[in-house]
């Protein structure tokens, strides 16, 4: 069955909607999966397509939206020395200052980072995105948690500088790297 005139596709990707003009397509195909639809793919992954700017910067507002908000809410507790099993101006662990950070996005975490790793999904170092809870192998008992906020970076309540920023290129933490959770 052939669909003419069809002016206007709309595609569901998470948190976005993105909407591109068509003439026809072939709906039986397209409902057999993507590799039917190699002009539909090319359009929204073409970065000569106009939606395919519309559609980054969309994205990268959202990012930067997410990143400065993050940001305002680090700014806040910056400087807050660290007390194991604290959660006030007092003294933060890490596991409740990504929590209480996290929580801004209407996303509530477990307040230990058992917990915490065991919420969200799973991705790889590679595909950090800001937001994401980078996790820390301390010792056999001990984990850490903090907040990718792009550039290398994380922020977290650590043991001996409070709430402060790092890189994960940094060799301790890099030797310490254990994964990644998406939670927001």
């Amino acid at each position: 069955m052939l669909v003419q005139n069809f002016l206007i596709f709309t595609l569901m990707i998470p948190s976005m909607l993105i909407s591109l003009p068509l003439t026809a397509f072939n709906l039986t195909d397209y409902l057999r999966g993507d590799e039917t639809l190699p002009s539909m793919r090319n359009a929204i992954h073409s970065k000569n397509n106009e939606n395919y700017s519309d559609i980054k910067n969309l994205s990268t507002k959202k990012t930067s939206e997410k990143k400065d908000k993050i940001l305002n809410l680090y700014r806040e507790w910056e400087g807050t020395r660290y007390r194991w099993g604290g959660d006030s101006k007092y003294g933060i662990d890490c596991s409740a200052f990504t929590k209480r950070i996290i929580k801004e996005f209407s996303v509530h975490l477990p307040r230990t980072t058992t917990g915490q790793i065991r919420y969200g999904t799973r991705i790889s170092k590679k595909e950090l995105r800001v937001g994401d809870l980078v996790f820390f192998k301390i010792s056999v008992l001990v984990r850490h948690v903090g907040i990718y906020i792009g550039n290398d970076q994380f922020i977290h309540a650590s043991r001996s500088m409070g709430v402060t920023t790092s890189r994960l290129s940094n060799s301790y933490w890099m030797n310490n790297y254990e994964t990644s959770i998406r939670v927001i």
